[in-house]
């Protein structure tokens, strides 16, 4: 039975095309820009990959690169908490209560003032809640 060597990213140029991996057992490898999947530009340090191995000119040399733990998206990663996402809902209500409802009750549309501040309330939960 092969094990498939694994181990993280130590750092990562993408500008200049390569960095290091540091396997969990034995030495640093070399990692170029083409031992990458394809829809991936670049390694964050502290990734999780892995990959081939062959034995370069320079030393140990990483080939097809899988990424064990792919990063978040840029959306998850700035999504906000579940406490921050219930206070943000939280406002949200209340200002239906308060500014359209009334207004809605006695059989006219809220005041365009009150609509608009409430509109970007309701995409930003809209936006959190589609991550």
């Amino acid at each position: 039975m092969s094990t498939v060597p694994t181990g993280k990213v130590k750092w990562y140029d993408a500008e200049k095309g390569f960095g290091f991996l540091s396997q969990e057992e034995g030495a640093d490898v070399y990692v170029p820009k083409g031992s990458l999947p394809s829809e991936v530009e670049a390694l964050k340090s502290g990734q999780r990959v892995e990959f081939g191995i062959a034995e370069g000119r320079r030393g140990p040399q990483a080939l097809q690169v899988r990424l064990v733990d792919p990063l978040p998206s840029v959306a998850e990663a700035k999504r906000r908490s579940p406490d921050e996402l219930h206070g943000l809902i939280d406002d949200m209500i209340k200002l239906l209560e308060v500014k359209v409802q009334p207004d809605l009750r006695r059989g006219k549309y809220p005041d365009r003032r009150n609509t608009k501040k409430l509109a970007e309330v309701v995409r930003a939960v809209a936006r959190e809640l589609e991550g």
